[in-house]
């Protein structure tokens, strides 16, 4: 068991119960690919933790805790490998028109939008086309402060997990003393989500008595690691007043969820990646409760995976819903 015995999810268990958040996808379906587009029009703390050895990033020096810049107002998960860090300048100049950014002075602001993409190319139908500019552009103008659609959707939309269809995911905590913890995940690991021998998920070895989704029929064909085609995104949040250096700790402590949810895991061919962000609207009142935050970061991140997992939905490749065992 992990944390806690008594998990509680927030009113919509996703992203955005964390006040302070909106969010949006764009989704090519053709091209099987899309753009995450996470907002923070009030400006939010944040860091990062990178643990693949195959990232592919934009601005996360600047998060890093000796660094100038202490808010930001979007992050970007992309689908498009390395083409796909241009949807984050489409979400720079979304944030421009609304007068968001760092102020450098009365009439000019400068967007901070740090991003971090997965591989899925050639997935879908299209050739030679790419997520670019106009993905994060469209992600940013839909993103809302409603529920989060998970599955094959924005950066999901191509995503896998081992054999299986991957995607977004997302979910959040409720704490004592009103903090809240929420997660969201594009997963596309080389490892696998579930049990070679059992068929269970791996994040059902930590979650609650009673909350197993069963277990799936494995398919016959592995997909197996592919040299750069993977990578696991997530962004974790927190009402929390967080400075810089508290919020690496807690991305740090996040990638646990990772590793209870995925294997293997932080391969030499996924780039995964944590942004932890603070919203600052609630002060904590005792350093215990920055543990309790890190932990709960674990914690929801395997509860994102998990959920990415069950939304899933794909004509063309495995997904667990398909595979779920319906009998002995």
């Amino acid at each position: 068991m992990s944390a806690s015995n008594a998990w509680t999810s927030g009113p919509t268990d996703s992203l955005t119960d964390v006040e302070g958040i909106l969010v949006g996808h764009h989704t090519d379906m053709e091209l099987l690919s899309g753009t995450t587009a996470v907002l923070f029009p009030e400006g939010a703390a944040a860091s990062v933790d990178v643990r693949g050895a195959a990232p592919g990033t934009r601005e996360t020096d600047l998060l890093q805790p000796e660094n100038l810049v202490e808010d930001i107002q979007g992050l970007v998960l992309s689908g498009g490998s390395a083409f796909g860090l241009d949807a984050a300048s489409g979400v720079v100049q979304f944030l421009l028109e609304q007068g968001k950014g760092f102020r450098i002075h009365d009439h000019l602001h400068v967007p901070i939008v740090p991003a971090a993409i997965l591989f899925d190319l050639e997935r879908g139908a299209a050739r030679g086309r790419f997520p670019d500019r106009s993905f994060g552009y469209q992600a940013a103008a839909a993103a809302t402060e409603g529920p989060v659609v998970c599955g094959s959707v924005g950066a999901g939309t191509g995503a896998l997990a081992g054999s299986l269809k991957g995607g977004i995911g997302t979910a959040s905590l409720m704490l004592p003393g009103g903090i809240v913890v929420s997660a969201l995940v594009a997963l596309n690991s080389a490892g696998e989500v579930y049990h070679p021998e059992t068929g269970q998920l791996y994040a059902d070895a930590f979650v609650p008595s009673g909350w197993s989704v069963g277990c799936i029929e494995p398919p016959p064909a592995k997909r197996g690691p592919q040299i750069g085609q993977n990578t696991t995104l997530a962004v974790v949040a927190t009402n929390a007043t967080l400075n810089k250096t508290q919020l690496k700790k807690v991305a740090q402590m996040a990638h646990d969820g990772f590793a209870r949810a995925i294997h293997p895991v932080h391969t030499l061919f996924d780039g995964d990646t944590v942004f932890a962000v603070g919203t600052k609207k609630l002060a904590l009142q005792h350093p215990l409760q920055l543990h309790e935050v890190s932990v709960a970061a674990a914690d929801v991140v395997l509860l994102a995976i998990r959920n990415a997992v069950l939304e899933a939905t794909s004509e063309d490749f495995p997904t667990f819903k398909r595979l779920l065992k319906t009998g002995p």
